[in-house]
Order: C-alpha cells, then sequence, then structure tokens
C-alpha cells in the first residue's frame, strides 16, 4: 500500500480507506481492552495490595487520565504538522508495553505509575486516528466511519469483560506462580502480560498504511493551501468560538462521568449487590457491551444521517443532546434494581446509549474544524473528556461510596445519583450548543 489510489475528489479507495480504518478500530479495541481490564481485577488488587475503593478509583481514573489528557495536546499538536500514522505506530508499542508491566507491580505506587505509562501510550492514538479518517472518508460517510472507529469501545470493552472475565476466573484458582527474570508473581498479575503483549503485533502493520492528502485546509490571501498553523490560531479558533466549544465539550464530559464510572464500577455492583462471579460478569455484561454498545454506536450515525437528509445541518449534535435526555431512566434505575436479571436488563440500554454519543459527536466536532487544527482541537475535547470523565467517573462514584454512605454495599445508590445527576446537565448543555453550531456550519 505504498501507493494511495484516490478517487475523483481526492480520497483515498475505499479498499484503502477500509485497510485503515480496520487497523485503527483493532487498535482502539486493544487500547480499551488494556485499559479496561483493571475493572474485573478490583477484589484481588484490593486484598493483595491493601488498598480501598477510593484508592481503585485512582487507579482506574486519575492514574490513566492525567497524562493520557495531558499529552493528547501535544500529540494532537504533532499529529497536525507531521505523519500520524508513525505517532499511531509509537503509541501502540509503548501502552502494550505499560500495560504488561502493570503485571510487575508489588504496590499501589507502583501500579499507579504504570497506568500512567498506559494513559501516556494511548494519547496519540485518538487525535492522530481522528484526523486520518476525516482524510480517507469524506464527509458524507465520515459519522459512519467513525461509528465503527468507536466499536473499538463496545467491541473492546465487552472483549475486557468476556476474555478478562474468563482468563480471570482461570488464574483466580491457580496459586502465585514463578516466572523467569520476573519471580514470583499473583494471578491477577499474569492477566496484565495475558492481555498486553499482543498488542505489540500490531506496530509492523502500521506500516502499510499510507498518509492520506489532508482535506479542508486553511489557505493564504492568495489562495494557496497554508501547511501548517500556529498553536495561537488554534487556541483563537477555540476561543472566538466559545459559544460552540464551552457547552459542548462540557456536555461530552458529563456524559464521559456517567460512562467510565458506570464502566468501571458496574461489574463490582453485581458481585457486591447480587453476589456474582467474575467469570458470569465477564460472560454477561460482556455480551451485553459488545452488543448493545455496538448497536448504540451505529444508530446513532444511522439516526444522524437521516435527520442530515431531512434538513438538520446540526444533526449529529441533535442525536447526542437525545443521548443524554434518554439516559437518565435506564442509567437511574438500573442500579436500584431487585434482582441481577433486572439490573442486567437495565445495562442494556444503558449501554446503547452511552456508546451512541461517541462517533457522533467527533463527527460535529470535525464539521466545524479547519483540517489543520482538528487533531489538535480534537484532543482538547479528549482533555476535558478524560479529565472529568475518566479522571472522575470513577472518583465520584467512590467518593459517595466511602465518604457519604461509607459502606461497601452502598455502591448501587452511588451509581443511581451520580446518574440523575449527570445526564440531565449534560443534555442541558448540548441544547445550548446547537444554534451557535449551526451558525458556524453556515459560515464555513
Amino acid at each position: 500500500m505504498s501507493d494511495i489510489e484516490v478517487d475523483e475528489r481526492g480520497y483515498p479507495s475505499r479498499r484503502t480507506a477500509h485497510y485503515a480504518l480496520g487497523l485503527l478500530t483493532v487498535a482502539y479495541i486493544f487500547a480499551f481492552i488494556d485499559r479496561q481490564i483493571l475493572s474485573l481485577l478490583v477484589e484481588p488488587i484490593r486484598r493483595d495490595l491493601q488498598i480501598s475503593d477510593f484508592q481503585i478509583s485512582l487507579l482506574q481514573g486519575m492514574a490513566f487520565a492525567l497524562f493520557y489528557a495531558l499529552l493528547g495536546l501535544p500529540l494532537g499538536r504533532l499529529a497536525d504538522r507531521f505523519s500520524r500514522k508513525w505517532i499511531v505506530g509509537a503509541s501502540i508499542f509503548f501502552w502494550s508495553l505499560m500495560t504488561a508491566a502493570c503485571g510487575l507491580s508489588r504496590s499501589f505506587s507502583a501500579l499507579f505509575f504504570t497506568r500512567m505509562g498506559v494513559g501516556i501510550g494511548e494519547a496519540g492514538l485518538s487525535p492522530a486516528a481522528y484526523s486520518l479518517l476525516s482524510d480517507y472518508f469524506p464527509p458524507a460517510r465520515l459519522a459512519r466511519a467513525l461509528a465503527i472507529y468507536t466499536m473499538g469501545i463496545t467491541v473492546g470493552g465487552g472483549l475486557a469483560y468476556l476474555v478478562g472475565g474468563s482468563v480471570v476466573e482461570l488464574v483466580s484458582v491457580a496459586d502465585a506462580v514463578s516466572l523467569p527474570l520476573i519471580g514470583q508473581v499473583q494471578p491477577w498479575q499474569v492477566v496484565f502480560f495475558i492481555v498486553g503483549l499482543p498488542g505489540l503485533l500490531l506496530v509492523p502493520l502500521v506500516a502499510f498504511m499510507t498518509e492520506p492528502k489532508r482535506h479542508g485546509r486553511l489557505q493564504e490571501a492568495g489562495g494557496a493551501e497554508r501547511e501548517t498553523v500556529p498553536f495561537t490560531e488554534v487556541l483563537h479558533f477555540v476561543t472566538s468560538n466559545r459559544a460552540i466549544f464551552l457547552p459542548l465539550f462540557s456536555g461530552a464530559s458529563l456524559l464521559s462521568v456517567i460512562g467510565y464510572g458506570t464502566l468501571n464500577w458496574y461489574p463490582t455492583f453485581l458481585i457486591r449487590t447480587y453476589g456474582m462471579n467474575v467469570g458470569d460478569i465477564g460472560l454477561q455484561f460482556g455480551l451485553i457491551y459488545m452488543v448493545f454498545g455496538t448497536l448504540g454506536a451505529f444508530g446513532s450515525a444511522i439516526l444522524s444521517e437521516r435527520l442530515a437528509q431531512r434538513g438538520y445541518s446540526d444533526a449529529n449534535l441533535r442525536v447526542v443532546m437525545l443521548v443524554g435526555l434518554a439516559l437518565i431512566v435506564p442509567a437511574g434505575l438500573g442500579p436500584l434494581m431487585p434482582t441481577k436479571y433486572m439490573a442486567l436488563c437495565c445495562a442494556a440500554p444503558t449501554v446503547m446509549l452511552l456508546n451512541a454519543h461517541l462517533g457522533v459527536t467527533v463527527a460535529a466536532l470535525q464539521q466545524i474544524t479547519p483540517n489543520q487544527m482538528r487533531a489538535t482541537v480534537s484532543a482538547m475535547m479528549l482533555f476535558t473528556t478524560n479529565i472529568l470523565g475518566l479522571g472522575l467517573g470513577a472518583v465520584v462514584i467512590a467518593s459517595f461510596t466511602d465518604f457519604v454512605f461509607a459502606d461497601d454495599a452502598a455502591l448501587r445508590y452511588s451509581l443511581a445519583i451520580v446518574a440523575g445527576i449527570v445526564c440531565p446537565l449534560a443534555a442541558l448543555c448540548l441544547r445550548f450548543t446547537l444554534l451557535p453550531f449551526r451558525t458556524r456550519l453556515v459560515r464555513n
């Protein structure tokens, strides 16, 4: 694939674009497995490292999110200026090694440090991927392509539960093992080796991706395309359009709070409230996440396309707002159900809606952002969504459990309360975005 085939509009051929989309999606699947596997290891890690729910929430959230969010900005800037595929390849290599390194941790601080490394590695993937996909696919097909890419969350999250649940149950009955050069490790440490190292196989495949021509670039006064824009100009673009970006980033961040909080704590809630074992949760919740999460991602893209065909220029954002409203009922009621079967039934629409907003949110962002700024502005959005969502989602829920209720069994009430607060606020923020978003599209 060294010579790239293009159509009459300058976009790569479908074969070339689909190869890149498939590879980026698989990379995102691996990223999400490595990111999420910790949620199935809560109890053995707590036992062996003697730590609390609050400390676990720091490992799930802030340890990963801090550098994931902070380094997304400079790595996004690099993706706007240099080869995006090499940024993707280096990211995969580093986070895979750091996931495996989590298995070497023998203390809370060591595990915190290696989780930070996973976040550093994964920070380079999505800003570069969003920018690449906006140049591989024309606008009419971009929302669907991004929906496929965000399947990395649903498939990766589902596999983290399905495969992870089986692996955890398999190794949980084993004794500590002694590995060459490493020494004695606990079964939960072995899980990190198993899920982390295979990601290295993706790195050479990235070499066969080709950088597509950048579309929608800003131009000089004479009509020539500008190669790059200074960061100050990116900041000016965002601040001058703050009526769009402030409520958009806020709404997306609030949805991430409930999304990551639910993803991290729902399995533990099922264990504590209904006595489910990890293997059953991995199978049942994993299937729900894969099937209904994928339906949500594709369903929102199709709904957005239908609304756009009916004349709604803000179709992508409108779908995100509707998701926030619809989430209130299943996300709030699911943890309060009297049986595990009813809780799992409520988990299905919750998971579907939590994954419905991701692709269309990114598609909306690409609609209004010049090409030379897309990776950087995407990184800005990821910064806010991850600091608030990934960084605080698990922490907020754990804080209610530890500091308000002071009872591990009250986790179900923490989940319900956070959903009842966050979802309406997200929908309200996104409602304020619609008019300035439409105005900006007209100006474009």
